[in-house]
């Protein structure tokens, strides 16, 4: 140990960028365990599991999307019941010739959605199929979007999330490695409840002609 090495105090702009990098590490790895978690439990008790931790979050955490202010007055997001019926184990097929979307999300600059796979096996109940999203950059990650009927009525307008792997959402693969795709997992873009906030929405080739009463949605 040098003992002639001082301790260097750190200003107020450098601990301000310290305290919110560290919330939102916590915030993050608080996510992944909950998927973590989410992936060795049966679907309804890791549905009821994943309910209470991301209230829990929304409720207390620094990182929460919500302002203070909501913070303050925040019990309970809501969702459509659970529905057994909306779990779906579907493989993948090649997204071939389709284009890589551009899309501006504010100070973040522009992301791009890279096509890379269809699913198969949604369109016999949800009549058609979805396109999954590798986000092109460092690291990247796979990302499913979608939007359907209950879109602006019952649910945000902009559309949900099944999958973002960049933030651990992500509930696994079936026992034969088929994507586990649960619409009773379906949440909000952090837009959902903020302008402050800029997301990626979905884009119209991933709009499900039908209702899919499951996951947050809106009273």
């Amino acid at each position: 140990m040098n003992n002639n090495v001082l301790p260097v105090e750190a200003t107020p702009s450098q601990m301000s960028a310290l305290e919110s990098i560290s919330s939102l590490h916590d915030w993050r790895r608080q996510i992944a365990d909950l998927y973590a978690a989410v992936r060795t439990m049966a679907p309804a008790e890791a549905w009821s599991h994943w309910r209470h931790v991301r209230d829990r979050l929304f409720g207390e955490h620094a990182q929460s999307p919500l302002d203070g202010r909501q913070r303050a007055a925040f019990q309970a997001l809501d969702y459509f019941p659970y529905d057994p019926a909306l779990r779906f184990e579907v493989s993948l097929d090649p997204a071939s010739g389709r284009e890589t979307i551009a899309l501006d999300i504010g100070k973040d600059g522009l992301i791009k959605l890279v096509p890379y796979a269809l699913t198969r096996g949604l369109s016999e109940a949800l009549g058609a199929e979805l396109t999954l999203y590798w986000i092109d950059g460092y690291g990247g990650g796979a990302f499913l979007p979608f939007s359907d009927a209950t879109n602006g009525k019952e649910t945000f307008p902009g559309g949900r999330y099944l999958l973002d792997t960049i933030k651990s959402a992500d509930l696994g693969t079936s026992d034969d490695g088929r994507m586990i795709l649960d619409f009773n997992f379906a949440y909000y873009p952090s837009c959902a409840y903020s302008e402050a906030w800029v997301c990626p929405l979905s884009p119209p080739e991933n709009r499900l002609p039908v209702s899919v009463r499951a996951g947050e949605r809106t009273i």
